[in-house]
């Protein structure tokens, strides 16, 4: 019998309210009341997520983000800093026992999925391990600066950087699928100086890209979506069903919203 996903698109919002769905949508799935979940979406402002482990006020100039009208808030993944600006967001919720493996394990497979959804957007990317890119460490505390375990890269350069949480015996993996990429914003958020914030725009333009920029034309949310969606399909042999939040789901995100608004979160680090 053919496994079922639901297949989520909850459009472009903010920051809090993104984490807080990712979240509740975790919860649901956790308890059993959902099947695994692929979830699409956007945001609106841009937004510069942090993990769960980063130290905010080292790491991020929060007065320079306000004075640019950039959204802040910590996920409650791992992983380091990004700015979702023109990108398509992609999360899965998933019980363990439905993906089995170790954490990294679990990065690659799921990775799987991206790299066939990319194929059906003419980009041949592939799943990289850290090992194999060439990058030991972080040079920054942004997320695009080098793959972490598995990665989706193309001819050398990082297009999804995904993250992980795992709680109640579920996965809740999420990434940023960049449209459109400009390093200079993205090294304008991080709390340097400015021969600093050069060097960095410098590298971060040589070890990320862009959909648009690899398939060298212009790839909008709606197609990156439907391509990602369907390399998921292929790669997992499942069908979906076309979804939104539940009730139960939405008033739960409603409540988790305070928490990812709230300072006690975002800046306990």
């Amino acid at each position: 019998m053919e496994r079922v996903w639901r297949l989520i698109d909850t459009g472009y919002s903010d920051g809090a309210y993104n984490m807080a769905v990712d979240e509740a949508l975790m919860e649901s799935v956790a308890a059993g009341e959902s099947p695994p979940v692929l979830r699409f979406f956007g945001w609106s402002p841009p937004t510069l997520s942090i993990g769960y482990f980063q130290r905010a006020e080292r790491e991020v100039n929060l007065e320079r983000l306000k004075g640019q009208g950039i959204g802040f808030v910590r996920r409650p993944t791992g992983g380091r800093a990004v700015l979702h600006d023109r990108e398509i967001t992609y999360s899965v919720s998933i019980r363990e026992s439905d993906l089995p493996g170790s954490v990294i394990e679990t990065y690659k497979v799921l990775s799987l999925g991206l790299v066939e959804g990319l194929k059906q957007l003419g980009i041949e990317a592939e799943v990289a391990s850290l090992k194999e890119s060439g990058t030991e460490r972080a040079l920054t505390s942004a997320c695009f600066d080098s793959p972490s375990w598995y990665e989706v890269v193309f001819h050398g350069k990082k297009l999804i950087g995904s993250a992980q949480v795992r709680k109640y015996g579920t996965i809740l993996q999420h990434g940023s699928i960049m449209l459109d990429f400009d390093p200079q914003k993205l090294a304008l958020t991080m709390n340097v100086d400015d021969k600093a914030r050069e060097r960095i725009a410098s590298m971060l333009s040589k070890k990320a890209g862009s959909l648009s920029e690899m398939a060298g034309r212009e790839i909008g949310y709606s197609e990156a979506g439907q391509a990602i969606s369907a390399g998921f399909k292929k790669v997992f042999g499942i069908g979906y069903i076309i979804s939104s939040l539940t009730e139960e789901e939405e008033k739960r995100a409603l409540e988790l919203v305070e928490k990812y608004k709230s300072d006690e979160w975002n800046l306990m680090r």
